[in-house]
């Protein structure tokens, strides 16, 4: 199983300790621990870059644009046989859809991070590491996408999500479930995602908003978007993905007078929309309307992907496609 695995550090709880003033904090030089774990460098030979040390709040889509740039140079490098990424919990779950959209190598990436800080009692870190190290250095994770390992489980990039505040079992994959496991020294996969797209792009679209609707929506709120300079829209809906009449009027607006690309997710985390209900705000309806169908497993999700489309087209039938259509394991977009 060895071989070269470059970590690339971005901070999050696996890079602080608690202050003096009971809070807690990065920690200077913390990313620097990671190369320290006992047991590591018996699992591969282990290159450490430090590309940031900040809570997981603080990224933007912008830095991931830049890590993404900074993995792909990586895993064209012919020593290196994978990359782990380590990254704080509240936001990896983007950054790790985001790598899934725009890394374009059959080399393994795989994300990890810890609930728990340095110092705390139980810190789950240097685990996280040493099995997120053993599967980017094997052979059998080749080929699957962005994964992300905790807890010694193992999931895909675009089926995995948060799931508790603060339990180290947090990431779980809703409807989907885990795609395997890591067993002492074993990494073993129990099936495969299908579903991914990789796009090379250069550039994204950053003023994508994301709309959470609710029992009596009017949505006027977001017919101040234009105006602040958003260009896209994503829009959790209720079930099939259905929403209030008021909103649904809104909705067509923005597609119609501000040809504004508008995605509709669901709110439940499992299942998809579909043009089932013809009612006002109905699927059929808002379908009817322009408004595109997002496969997406969370609203957070499909706005990654809307930022990285538009980053390479302006065309609403082509974004519609890449929306609507399932793609293929590993289909590659210029």
């Amino acid at each position: 199983m060895r071989g070269k695995v470059v970590i690339v550090t971005t901070g999050g709880t696996i890079a602080m300790v608690k202050s003096p003033g009971g809070g807690v904090v990065p920690l200077e030089g913390g990313n620097r621990l990671i190369t320290a774990i006992e047991g590591l460098q018996e699992i591969a030979e282990v290159e450490l870059i430090d590309f940031s040390n900040i809570p997981s709040p603080h990224m933007t889509p912008s830095r991931m644009l830049k890590l993404s740039k900074r993995v792909n140079e990586i895993l064209r490098r012919e020593d290196v046989k994978g990359v782990v990424v380590t990254h704080g919990t509240d936001t990896l779950e983007e950054t790790a859809y985001f790598l899934d959209l725009t890394v374009d190598s059959e080399k393994p990436v795989v994300m990890t991070a810890s609930m728990r800080n340095i110092n705390e009692l139980g810190t789950d870190g240097p685990r996280n590491v040493l099995s997120a190290v053993r599967v980017a250095a094997s052979d059998e994770a080749r080929g699957h996408g962005v994964l992300v390992c905790l807890n010694d489980e193992i999931h895909a990039a675009r089926e995995v999500t948060k799931t508790y505040t603060s339990n180290v079992a947090t990431f779980d994959s809703p409807g989907y479930g885990n795609l395997g496991i890591v067993d002492e020294d074993a990494v073993i996969f129990f099936r495969r995602s299908l579903t991914r797209s990789v796009y090379r792009v250069d550039r994204i679209e950053e003023m994508v908003y994301l709309h959470k609707t609710f029992t009596g929506d009017d949505g006027r709120v977001l017919l101040e978007l234009p105006r602040m300079g958003y260009k896209g829209l994503v829009v959790e809906g209720f079930g099939r993905g259905n929403v209030p009449p008021k909103l649904a009027d809104v909705l067509e607006e923005l597609v119609v007078e501000w040809s504004m690309p508008v995605v509709l997710v669901s709110r439940c985390f499992k299942g998809r929309v579909l043009n089932v209900y013809a009612y006002k705000g109905g699927g059929a309806d808002l379908r009817s309307r322009g408004v595109i169908f997002g496969q997406e497993v969370s609203g957070q999700k499909a706005r990654i992907k809307l930022m990285v489309l538009m980053g390479l087209t302006n065309d609403m039938d082509r974004i519609r496609k890449e929306f609507e259509k399932m793609g293929k394991a590993r289909e590659i977009h210029v």
